[in-house]
């Protein structure tokens, strides 16, 4: 087997992950970030079936990963009735299905693959390589906003295949904050606060890489992803994350529960001031992006209560534009949990909770004794943090790694690992 410092992809289905998670800048230039996600992923799904039906290889598919797939068949089920409660006509369900095998189905493939024969190890080396590309490649995009060259050089002609939106295939060297008037940066993602969000998978895989040298790559590139997307929900989950992996590796040692007793005591009687200084802090941060703040929570409102007041159990089928007051932004984005209720009801919300609560208590118990056990629950933690400020489903693209690795948490966590 390869050294820490010599991981190479050993077979066919290692060098199609390898190679889409290092040539994603090369994707990024060519504007086939969200196409490449889906036909691997039922390529690999494809040559799944045929090792397992055809060849009869034995597999270890555990509850978890079949959990999601009944919780994304329930989805597609829930988007038939849908359309056919609210006559919405033959085109738009085939669409609407399309964007389902391009979305939430990959929630529940890419977990399954992970009982293929693919290494965790390619998957941490692969993405602290990007990290490494991905500061390379910074500098470049701050010379061009100091340039003032155009912040998007070019929509690729791939957007022809339809998608979410034009940002999905362009590629932007800059943008600058409508409210603050900052540069921002979300490189080969649709938005800033995506790249947030990759950031943070970034830092899960540099913990658990091996080699010095490309956790270094991968840590600092994480920090710097998080912070260029001037994303307050990435920099909370970083720094949960951050808690999570410190517990996990000093939860033995004495000195842990020397330090925490007299914080514990702190707290109890200091609890009240404490409160209200994160009462206080969580205000500084929603003011800081006041008009961000103000969109959400309106299209929050308007998703439940269309929800409840039209379409309680199986929703309304499609996303829909919202009114100016959100500046048209669809209504129930920038929220998983209310973008299901108003989409798919609360049929869509229960197929999403029930594989998150089956894979929690699936790995909560391993977390001690294995590593890509901790790894995989602090995926699912981080899913769990962004279902409140993002759609997962139209993201699915970028963050499939992570979901490749829960499935290998899930079909072949053991304590040696």
């Amino acid at each position: 087997m390869a050294t820490a410092q010599e991981i190479f992809p050993e077979n066919t289905d290692e060098k199609i992950v390898w190679y889409s998670i290092t040539y994603t800048y090369l994707f990024w230039f060519l504007g086939a970030m969200y196409i490449v996600a889906p036909v691997i992923a039922w390529i690999l799904l494809l040559r799944l079936m045929k090792k397992y039906l055809i060849d009869q290889e034995d597999f270890n598919f555990s509850p978890a990963q079949l959990s999601w797939i009944v919780g994304m068949c329930i989805m597609l089920i829930a988007l038939v009735i849908a359309h056919l409660e609210h006559e919405l006509g033959l085109p738009k369900l085939i669409k609407s299905s399309i964007g389902w095998a391009k979305g939430w189905a990959l929630l529940a493939i890419f977990p399954l693959i992970g009982s293929l024969c693919i290494r965790k190890e390619i998957i941490y080396r692969a993405s602290c390589l990007l990290g490494k590309y991905t500061l390379i490649i910074f500098p470049f995009c701050v010379m061009a906003w100091i340039l003032g060259l155009p912040s998007t050089l070019y929509v690729s002609p791939l957007s022809i295949i339809g998608g979410p939106g034009p940002e999905f295939f362009s590629v932007s060297l800059y943008e600058i904050d409508p409210g603050s008037g900052t540069p921002r940066w979300r490189l080969f993602t649709p938005w800033a606060p995506a790249l947030g969000m990759m950031g943070n998978l970034l830092l899960n895989f540099a913990i658990q890489e091996q080699s010095r040298r490309y956790k270094t790559y991968g840590i600092i590139a994480s920090l710097l992803m998080v912070l260029i997307s001037q994303s307050r929900l990435a920099l909370v989950c970083y720094i949960i994350l951050i808690g999570y992996f410190s517990f996990l590796r000093w939860h033995r040692s004495p000195w842990l529960y020397f330090i925490a007793s007299p914080l514990a005591l702190l707290t109890g009687l200091f609890g009240t001031q404490a409160i209200e200084r994160v009462e206080m802090s969580i205000s500084a941060i929603k003011s800081a992006r006041a008009g961000s703040t103000r969109v959400r929570e309106h299209l929050a409102n308007i998703a439940l209560e269309r929800w409840a007041n039209e379409a309680l159990v199986w929703g309304h089928g499609i996303v829909e534009r919202g009114p100016h007051m959100v500046e048209y932004m669809p209504i129930g984005s920038h929220h998983t949990w209310y973008g299901l209720l108003f989409v798919k009801g609360l049929v869509g919300a229960i197929a999403l909770a029930l594989p998150f609560l089956v894979s929690f208590i699936t790995l909560i118990g391993k977390i001690f004794t294995s590593k890509v056990a901790a790894s995989g629950l602090a995926i699912l933690l981080q899913l769990f943090l962004y279902t409140f400020g993002e759609n997962l489903e139209i993201l699915a693209y970028l963050f499939w790694p992570g979901l490749i690795i829960l499935g290998i948490a899930h079909a072949k966590a053991k304590p040696a690992d």
